[in-house]
């Protein structure tokens, strides 16, 4: 619902054999050390590896990262020769999913991740055959880039869609969510009934994950229609990759949702305009005093 709100910032990773360079010495760095800190990196001194270069800054507890499983990550990227960031999520204060192993990232992602601890802050050198090759990624990347990443591996191993036991939709008078759960977005099916006027929270599908709090960041796959005329105005599903979003910083519908509501279930949100955008909207995707529909499954919290 952030997608909303304040429009999503789409990395530069989505535009597009993990070996470690022994002896090989990653720019340092200099500032913000510690797991959690926006990192300040110097440039890189001579030439830059060949290979992809993986180095472990911090060193987690968490479970080690699979391929296919979710992740949560704050990052910071720069060329090899500039200590300029040519992207980074600490500034942007919305952490980025992803899932590893899938080529929703560039390939030094998919493979430098593996195998990785949640919890722990890495730091990685990628060629630009592993990166954004001859074609490089202008203006922001030139063409044959070695790229520098820090990257803080938050959290790790989320579902990738709701799973549980399927629940009831017997109300005719509330939209009905499809109960698929291979990875594509269910069908939202508003009746042509009046809009409730009070905040509706149901469970399609019921996992068995922990409750989810008010203060957590939660990991998202959502779409949204409006009640009127079931017309679709954002969805996590087509941009290809789950969402993340702190409960305090999205509409009172959805934190108050999705509070309380179990990771790894499918939750119906009817969220009235007095929870929504009241009588503002947010044109032109949304309109004044608007009733709106989604379905969201719950990934995994932070």
């Amino acid at each position: 619902m952030r997608r909303v709100v304040t429009a999503l910032v789409v990395p530069l990773l989505l535009l597009l054999t993990a070996a470690c360079g022994g002896g090989t010495t990653l720019p340092a760095v200099t500032a913000g050390a510690k797991f959690g800190e926006k990192p300040t990196v110097d440039k890189g001194s001579g030439d830059p590896p060949g290979n992809l270069v993986v180095k472990t800054l911090t060193q987690g507890n968490g479970p080690a990262v699979k391929k296919g499983d979710f992740v949560l990550v704050n990052y910071l990227g720069q060329l090899w020769n500039s200590d300029q960031p040519f992207d980074n999520s600490f500034d942007r204060g919305q952490p980025f999913p992803v899932k590893v192993g899938a080529g929703e990232v560039i390939k030094g992602w998919d493979q430098g991740l593996l195998g990785q601890k949640a919890g722990s802050r890495i730091e990685m050198s990628i060629p630009p055959d592993l990166a954004y090759g001859a074609q490089g990624q202008p203006p922001t990347i030139p063409a044959n880039s070695t790229l520098v990443f820090v990257v803080d591996i938050l959290n790790s191993g989320a579902a990738g869609a709701a799973k549980g036991a399927v629940q009831p939709q017997n109300d005719a008078s509330l939209p009905k969510v499809g109960t698929n759960t291979d990875d594509k977005a269910p069908s939202i099916d508003v009746p042509k009934t009046p809009a409730p006027k009070n905040l509706v929270a149901n469970y399609v599908i019921e996992g068995t994950g922990p409750a989810v709090k008010s203060s957590d960041t939660v990991i998202v796959q959502y779409k949204g229609v409006l009640w009127e005329g079931g017309k679709p105005f954002d969805s996590s599903y087509d941009r290809g990759q789950p969402a993340s979003f702190a409960l305090h910083q999205v509409v009172k519908g959805w934190a108050d949702g999705l509070t309380g509501k179990k990771v790894g279930s499918r939750v119906l949100i009817v969220v009235p305009p007095s929870l929504g955008y009241k009588s503002q909207g947010y044109p032109p995707i949304i309109p004044p005093n608007a009733t709106l529909v989604f379905s969201v499954d719950i990934l995994g919290t932070l």
